[in-house]
């Protein structure tokens, strides 16, 4: 069964944020914890980690893009 991994709210006023870069790629192993991601605010560049251990099956929003807080951002299987 897959989990939704979504944009989370990395500050009190976040409506939405940028994904700069993925750390892995689909197919690769992740460990929850691991830093997945990295997402600009319009405040900060953060690490963003994984909610989940298992392997990126999916990424939904490539970097570049700019989506809402609680967007699925990928699956992990």
């Amino acid at each position: 069964m897959a989990t939704e991994f979504k944009m989370p709210m990395l500050g009190e006023v976040m409506e939405e944020g940028r994904i700069v870069v993925w750390h892995k790629k689909e197919g690769e192993q992740v460990e929850r914890g691991e830093n997945l991601m990295e997402v600009e605010t319009d405040k900060a560049t953060m690490e963003v980690e994984s909610t989940a251990t298992g392997v990126l099956k999916t990424i939904l929003v490539q970097a570049g893009e700019i989506v809402p807080v609680n967007t699925t951002l990928a699956l992990i299987e």
